[in-house]
């Protein structure tokens, strides 16, 4: 009798510790899926609210039901200046992301205003550094579908520059084109290091 209740203690104790195996495990593994899918998404969220408690996202990104208004700078029809148009967008953790996608779809039809991104341009990566530089990484139409001009040219690279630096976290922008730095997009301006917001060129601010 003693022994058969030896072995159901053995018995027990095994069972524990195989729940205690399955939950380390799983624990894990989802652990190492969140870190791959960090990775593969790019960039770093911008921390607009670090109060923000963590894990308030849905599976998509986006906080269920909340919206963010942001402002996206668009080229006025003398194409001079940028102008400031406010837009509503679902709330999501990569806001940069965000951001600069809707500024390479470009401004309302009833705002008046003119695109800045050339037209097939497409937003590859976006990393927001510790330092404050944010590093977007746009595809090889920026150059080569852009129409040229000095002004032309200013109102794309600071369309994106003003765009990305109205958040806290980014203080300074590094455009590259499919992956590497390049000197310039249309012969004028030098783009090859980061940039600062441009306050000058932003009519009625």
């Amino acid at each position: 009798m003693r022994l058969l209740k030896g072995k159901q203690n053995i018995f027990g104790i095994g069972f524990v510790l195989l729940l205690v195996i399955l939950v380390t495990a799983t624990a894990g593994c989802a652990l190492i899926d969140r870190l791959q899918a960090w990775k593969q998404g790019g960039e770093a969220p911008i921390a607009e609210n670090p109060g923000e408690p963590e894990g308030t996202g849905t599976q998509d990104g986006t906080f269920s039901g909340e919206t963010k208004e942001i402002s996206l700078y668009f080229s006025d029809e003398a194409q001079q200046h940028l102008v400031c148009e406010m837009r509503t967008i679902p709330k999501v953790e990569g806001i940069a992301r965000a951001a600069m996608q809707e500024l390479i779809a470009g401004p309302s039809v009833e705002s008046g205003l003119l695109p800045t991104i050339p037209v097939g341009t497409q937003l590859l990566d976006i990393n927001v550094r510790p330092d404050g530089v944010c590093v977007v990484d746009l595809s090889g139409e920026l150059v080569k579908n852009h129409p040229g001009g000095s002004t032309g040219e200013e109102m794309t690279v600071y369309s994106i520059v003003d765009t990305l630096t109205q958040f806290p976290s980014v203080k300074e922008v590094q455009i590259l084109v499919d992956g590497q730095t390049v000197e310039t997009i249309a012969g004028h301006l030098d783009v090859s290091t980061t940039m600062a917001r441009n306050e000058e060129i932003i009519l009625n601010k």
